[in-house]
This record gives C-alpha cells, sequence and structure tokens, in this order.
C-alpha cells in the first residue's frame, strides 16, 4: 500500500520511520486505498524553510516569466485534468462529472493569474509637488500558507494559490489529510511548468502540521477554508502571530421561494443546489424557505426529482456520490434522526440506501423535510450532507428576515420573476453572495468569493482583486530629481508648494 508523503522544495520527501499515519479510503467502497505521512513541526518547518530560501529569487524574477509559467501550467492542467479528475473522485467520491467541474472552476482562477501583470500595474503622479513625483506598487509579502478543506481538494487551493505565485510569493499548502492527492499531482504539474524548486511546497497533516504554519513567523499570511469553529480559531491564532488571515467558514445558504416563481425551475435549482456532491459543498442549498401559498406544490415538485437521483459509485454515471468517511455520514444520518424527533416531516428518508457500488461505501440517500421550524437543529446547523429542510413563511418579509437572522451569511438565493422584489433582496439580503435564479451563486475568478458574518473571519474574500490585495502590500514611492543648485538648509516641516 503506497504511503503519500510531502513537496518540499521540489521533490517528493523519503517516509519517515515511525512516522503518523492517516488512511486514505475509497468513500465509494469503504476500503483504505494509502496512507498518509502526517506531518511533524520538523517536517512543516522544513518547507517553511524551504519557501524562505526560494522567496527572493522568485519575488525578483520578471512578471514576463512569471506569467509564462503560469500559462504553462495552465495548459498542463487543462490538458491533463481528467487524470486530476479521477484522483478527485476516487478520494473524496464525488461523481467525475462534478470532479471535472471543480478543477475547470479552479482554472479560471489560474487564468486570472496569467494577466497579473495588469493587475499588479501601480499607479503615478507626476509633479505631485514642484518638481516632485510619487508613484505606487505592490510587492509580495513572502512565504504564505494555505490550509485548503477536504470538499474541494483542487478547487479551493486553486483560489489561492495562483495568484499566490503570480504576485511573487512563495507558498506552503497543507491540504485535508482525507482527500490529499490532488495536491500532490498538482506540485509535480508546477514542476513540469517550469516552477522553481521551493516556491510550492506541500505538507500533510493535521492539527500540528496547522498551528505550526499558524505561529511560524516566516509565514506572513494564512488561506483557509472551513467549519466557522476552525476558521476562528484559524484567524485568531494567526492575528495574534502577527500575520495576515483569511479564514473561510461555514454556511447555512437559503433559498427563497416566491409565488410568483417558476416552481419547476425552483425545484429543479433545489436538487441540484441540494444534493450535488452529497451535499458537501460550502455554497450549497440546505433551507428552502418557501411562501406558503406554494409549499405545497414546491416541496410535491422537488421530491418527484429527488426520487429519480441515482446514488452509488462515481465513476458508474450516478447522480451523487457518497460522502467523505463513515464518521461523516454517521453524523449526518445523526441529523435525520434529530429532525424527524423534533417533529419535521420526513418526505424522503435517506438513511435506508441501496447504492451502485461495491463494498461498503459511506452512502446516505437524498433526504427532504418539510415543515421545518428555524429551532430545529437541522436548520441551526451546516450539517454538510444530502439533508434539504423546508422552512414556510407567508410572505417575501418573514423569509428576508429568517435570512438575515441567521448567524452565516455565505450564499443565498432568490427565485421570483418579479424584478421588483429580487433588487430589494439584493440590497436587503445581509449574505455576501447572492444568486438571483441563480441556486448556486459562485463568482467567476475575476470577483471575489466570500462571504459575512459567521462566514468570514478576516477582511478579505478569496480570488478577483481582493485576492491580489491580500497576497501583496502597498509601497509609495516619493521621488524629487535634485536641481543643479541646492536648497539650503530649512528645518521647518515640509509643505506642498
Amino acid at each position: 500500500m503506497n504511503t503519500l508523503t510531502h513537496w518540499i522544495n521540489g521533490e517528493l520527501t523519503a517516509p519517515v520511520n515511525e512516522a503518523r499515519l492517516g488512511d486514505i479510503h475509497n468513500p465509494a467502497t469503504g476500503e483504505v486505498i494509502g496512507k498518509v505521512e502526517l506531518a511533524s513541526k520538523s517536517v512543516v518547518e522544513k518547507a517553511i524553510d524551504a519557501a524562505a530560501a526560494a522567496f527572493p529569487a522568485w519575488r525578483d524574477t520578471s512578471l514576463a516569466r512569471r506569467t509564462q509559467v503560469l500559462f504553462s501550467f495552465r495548459e498542463l492542467l487543462n490538458a491533463r485534468k481528467g487524470e486530476l479528475a479521477e484522483i478527485l473522485t476516487r478520494e473524496h467520491g464525488k461523481v467525475l462529472s462534478d470532479a471535472l467541474g471543480e478543477v475547470s472552476r479552479g482554472q479560471e482562477v489560474v487564468e486570472l493569474a496569467c494577466g497579473i501583470p495588469h493587475l499588479l500595474k501601480g499607479a503615478y503622479t507626476e509633479n505631485a509637488s514642484t518638481k516632485i513625483d510619487v508613484h505606487s506598487i505592490r510587492q509580495p509579502l513572502g512565504p504564505v500558507a494555505i490550509i485548503s478543506p477536504f470538499n474541494f481538494p483542487a478547487m479551493v487551493p486553486m483560489w489561492f494559490f495562483p495568484l499566490a505565485i503570480a504576485t511573487g510569493n512563495t507558498v506552503v499548502i497543507k491540504p485535508s489529510e482525507k482527500d490529499p492527492s490532488a495536491l500532490n499531482w498538482m506540485a509535480k504539474l508546477w514542476e513540469e511548468a517550469g516552477l522553481p524548486a521551493g516556491v510550492f511546497n506541500v505538507v500533510h497533516g493535521d492539527k500540528e502540521a496547522v498551528d505550526t504554519l499558524l505561529e511560524s513567523p516566516k509565514i506572513q499570511s494564512v488561506s483557509f477554508v472551513g467549519s466557522t469553529p476552525i476558521a476562528k480559531y484559524v484567524y485568531e491564532r494567526g492575528t495574534a502571530h502577527g500575520k495576515r488571515v483569511q479564514a473561510l467558514g461555514g454556511a447555512k445558504n437559503h433559498m427563497l421561494v416566491l409565488p410568483d416563481a417558476d416552481l419547476d425551475l425552483a425545484a429543479d435549482a433545489a436538487v441540484n443546489a441540494g444534493y450535488g456532491a452529497a451535499g458537501e459543498r460550502c455554497m450549497a442549498i440546505s433551507a428552502i424557505v418557501a411562501v406558503e401559498s406554494i409549499a405545497d406544490e414546491l416541496v410535491a415538485k422537488i421530491a418527484e426529482r429527488t426520487k429519480t437521483l441515482k446514488v452509488g459509485d462515481g465513476t458508474r454515471g450516478c447522480d451523487m456520490g457518497p460522502l467523505i468517511t463513515a464518521q461523516h455520514r454517521d453524523k449526518v444520518s445523526g441529523y435525520i434522526d434529530a429532525g424527524e424527533a423534533a417533529g419535521a416531516t420526513v418526505v424522503l428518508d435517506g438513511r435506508t440506501s441501496t447504492p451502485d457500488a461495491d463494498g461498503e461505501g459511506f452512502f446516505l440517500n437524498p433526504t427532504l423535510f418539510d415543515h421545518v421550524t428555524p429551532d430545529m437543529s437541522i436548520y441551526t446547523d451546516e450539517i454538510f450532507g444530502p439533508v434539504l429542510s423546508v422552512v414556510r413563511v407567508p410572505s417575501y418579509d418573514e423569509g428576508l428576515e429568517l435570512i438575515n437572522s441567521n448567524q452565516y451569511g455565505n450564499g443565498t438565493a432568490i427565485f421570483t420573476n418579479d424584478g421588483g422584489a429580487a433588487r430589494r433582496f439584493e440590497n436587503e439580503v445581509q449574505v455576501g453572495m447572492v444568486g438571483i435564479n441563480v441556486p448556486i451563486p459562485v463568482p467567476m475568478a475575476y470577483y471575489s468569493f466570500g462571504g459575512w458574518k459567521n462566514s468570514l473571519f478576516g477582511d478579505s474574500h478569496a480570488h478577483g482583486m481582493e485576492g491580489v490585495n491580500f497576497f501583496t502590500r502597498g509601497k509609495v514611492v516619493t521621488t524629487k530629481w535634485l536641481d543643479p543648485s541646492h536648497g539650503g538648509i530649512n528645518l521647518g516641516f515640509p509643505q506642498n508648494d
């Protein structure tokens, strides 16, 4: 059985005797398909040192050369993205079409980074004061850390590292130990693209590795995506050690359906956004907020469509795959138990599953609840599984209030044919990403990705210009070219003239 080690300074590390190891599962079969070495503090520090040593030369590499490497990486990724998708399906469980979509969305940030010379342009003011010019530039931070989650092993890291590398930083990335192989694969791709050794480093591990990155004085920034409690921990620990931090947390994404909406379109969207990737998306819709007058019809349409979904191994043309681990499957199943006990109506019960798969995979069928109330745990908690809850409200106003009073503010959607209602919603809703008749409003790479409230710690979202600014810091230079004659001594405070 293969043991996955770390990628440090342009090569795989040798296995360490007595190293702590984690299991890599195929969630569709339940079998252990590999081991991953969990880095000790000393191993993580070796990766940090490699990134620090590589930084001066990469910082001083021309934008033209950096862009050539990025374009090369983009072309290699485009040609071989099928290989990466197969890795994602094997270790995460999502179906192949979804895995390919993940890679494609991540590649959009690579393509944005290919235009970094334009994005890094500063400003210049001639003769701001007499014979004094002022110009601004943006410069890289140094070694930066990325800590990425299990649900998007390729896309989420690509929200960060293309811009970090393009702007002249070096990277140490710690992927989830549950599905770690994608980042080693991408490290090899960077090497083929011509990226110098030490600019992109991968360490696998758990809390020991995370804490080492958060505390190292050589790491200048931390980018994180995960649950809200861990995002808060990363933000507080990282900033306490002097780093800039962007920590994207959990979500409870609502979809408000008004009486004038196309209910067939809304039902399709609810199924797609609620059950895609088995609900293991930070942008998954988990709460349908239905105006009472159309709730019965909408629930019936969602149930009708959900019953047609084929659950099983992601390599077999199924619609939905397994959950990431047996423990997580059992946790989600426990939420279904709790919802039923609390009095919600179980329209579709996913606890009985007969998937199209071999072995003992980590499957649940899609579950649909109706008559859910805001005090139930299936509403208050981020379940991160294939569970849709329908909450009924009398009107738009009550639906908006429900969304705005929630602790999370990651993504939301409204389904309506009323332009005035849609405009009101986008203005009044307190959520970072809003869809109008779009259930998963993930922005294009040239806009920022990020939520509000307990869905974000820090003041910077991912990718877009916010990403460029996060991985750089501004510098302003004031210049005076002296005349042949000197101005003489003057101890007064300098003034513009």
